[in-house]
């Protein structure tokens, strides 16, 4: 039996991976560490309250005995906070993570690390396709892109340092769904979509359902290794915006990022990342994980439509799914409390 550690429990990645792994009857035990309360309801999901770097994470390690540790909690948009905030939990966070899971007597055995396309950063002279050994062509200039390549500078330390354990990072494309937010689908949504003048880069995408499932696929068969995950084609950025139903804006190429500041106020703010890729895109060579048996559920282009067909949805019925909230105190009577009557076991 399984006893797996998530970090951020109250993310969009980490609660959907907790409730996944609640599914799984060879799962005995699942921590989930955040700063927050979890915004999913959960029912075998213990929650633990810990700070932005992880600082309580080798006593919970020490304690609980886990063997597999999930770390979802890598910030891939800068509009979601200050950088100093940023550097904390990407950069500290994940050096904390692994000095618990490299501790003596550790129990840790597995580790998966979900990692980002952006490690690549996009330029001019970029490959039409990176594969996993394919290092970028610049060094990283965007906060996001600097904190991806200290954490994964960790994970590879670690790796040589642990042989025992089996670490594995997936690299992921730019996701779409029904329900994340990003960048990216905040920009899809806006009336007029943005590009930079000049420049129609090609875009690759993955479907939030695939990356579940590809975190799933890799526990499940024990892979070690790094492995891009994206669905398979590139889709120029115009043409996006016109499976989307928009048209297309175009930005001054210089000072785009304060030609975007209005759109920080409506609440659809672009990070610099973002701003980066309108210009020569990105595509990831995904057959290192195919090869190993995974198979994708939505192309680029299947995930897109998917996306608009979500947006269509949103636009005619509205969000009708309750807000869930996290109650300690409930939580805690329904598990624990010898009142409840629970279901007999076989």
């Amino acid at each position: 039996m399984r006893r797996v550690l998530i970090t951020g429990l109250a993310t969009f990645w980490g609660g959907l991976v907790a409730k996944a792994m609640e599914a799984d009857p060879t799962v005995d035990v699942i921590i989930g560490l955040d700063t927050r309360e979890p915004e999913v309801e959960l029912e075998r999901t213990e929650y633990v309250r810990t700070d932005e770097n992880y600082s309580i994470l080798s006593r919970i390690v020490k304690a609980t005995q886990v063997d597999t540790i999930v770390h979802t909690f890598l910030v891939v948009d800068s509009t979601q906070m200050r950088a100093k905030t940023m550097h904390e939990i990407n950069v500290i966070g994940t050096m904390n993570l692994f000095a618990a899971a490299g501790a003596t007597g550790s129990s840790v055995r597995e580790v998966v690390v979900k990692s980002s396309s952006y490690i690549y950063g996009t330029a001019k002279q970029d490959p039409v396709w990176f594969t996993e050994e394919i290092p970028r062509s610049h060094p990283p200039k965007e906060r996001v892109e600097r904190s991806l390549e200290a954490v994964e500078g960790y994970v590879r330390d670690f790796a040589v340092d642990n042989p025992h354990v089996n670490v594995t990072m997936l690299r992921f494309s730019n996701v779409l769904g029904p329900d994340i937010v990003t960048s990216i689908s905040r920009a899809l949504e806006l009336p007029m979509v943005p590009k930079l003048a000049g420049f129609d880069p090609r875009f690759q995408f993955v479907h939030e359902e695939d990356v579940i499932r590809s975190i799933l696929f890799v526990l499940d068969n024990h892979l070690p290794g790094i492995y891009n995950v994206a669905g398979d084609g590139l889709l120029p950025w115009t043409e996006v915006a016109k499976l989307c139903g928009k048209r297309t804006v175009p930005l001054p190429t210089y000072g785009a990022q304060y030609t975007t500041l209005p759109l920080n106020w409506i609440g659809k703010p672009i990070g610099e990342e973002m701003l980066a890729l309108l210009k020569f895109g990105r595509g990831i060579d995904n057959r290192r994980l195919k090869e190993a048996g995974f198979q994708y559920n939505y192309t680029s282009a299947g995930t897109v439509k998917a996306f608009v067909e979500a947006m269509r949805l949103r636009s005619t019925v509205g969000t009708t799914t309750p807000t869930y909230r996290y109650e300690r105190d409930v939580e805690q009577f329904f598990r624990h409390s010898p009142a409840v009557v629970r279901e007999l076991e076989n």
